[in-house]
Parts: structure tokens; sequence; C-alpha cells
């Protein structure tokens, strides 16, 4: 069963963004990090990068493939998870805790509006599944 935390959105991509004022956390979710299984290395995105919605944010290497990792909103990368440097697994422990990749300074609070919610994203990987 996928762990779905309801204080966080998701995107169609598999990424989520939890909102803290005018910054969002971004990840990957507990199910994209199963479908790439052993992560081996993430690459940080730049501090003061600048980002559109949608765009390549970072890569993440597993042991089976390489994979973008999207902005779920345009903003400006205020930080990246320097622990994942040594620890990139952690993606895989603790995915939406220790896990995480980039924070985010929100540039437009309304692109949060095209997110799913946590009950959507569940009805979502359930179609995929189909």
């Amino acid at each position: 069963m996928t762990n779905i935390p309801k204080d966080l959105l998701y995107t169609k991509e598999h990424e989520w963004i939890r909102v803290e004022g005018d910054v969002g956390v971004v990840g990957i979710t507990d199910y994209a990090q199963h479908a790439l299984t052993d992560i081996v290395f993430v690459e940080l995105p730049a501090q003061g990068k600048k980002i559109d919605q949608s765009k390549g944010l970072t890569v993440v290497e597993s042991v089976k493939s390489v994979s973008d990792v999207y902005a779920p909103v345009a903003g400006e990368v205020v930080e990246a998870n320097s622990s994942l440097k040594a620890n990139p697994e952690l993606v895989n422990h603790d995915p939406y805790g220790k896990g995480w990749i980039a924070k985010l300074k929100i540039s437009s609070k309304d692109q949060l509006k095209t997110l799913m919610g946590p009950e959507q994203y569940e009805k979502y990987l359930q179609e995929q599944k189909h």
C-alpha cells in the first residue's frame, strides 16, 4: 500500500509539495521511490535556480534508471537537501520526511490549485494500475 500523506499536494509525475508559508518543500512520492527502487544519486538543484511549473527541477538516479523530478509549481530554489549527497537512500527510506529534495519560494500560489489533493492522487494511482 502506497503511503499518501493528507497534508501534501501531488503531481501526475509523482512529486509532492508541502506548503509552508510562501515556501514549498518538494520531493518524490512513496509510489515513485518504489518504482525507481534503490536510489543511488540525487542531483541537487542550485540555490537561486528559477524554475517554471512542470519543468525539470533535478534528476534522481536509481539502480534501474535516471528520472527527472519536475517542479510542482514555479519558483526559486531557496534550499536543497544536502543530506542527500552522502545519503541518497533517504528518498527511499523517508520520502516525505528526511528524503525531501528542495525548497522553492513559490512564485504563484494559484498554481497550487492545479495539483491533486491526497484523495485525487490515490484515485489517480488506482487508475494507473488498470
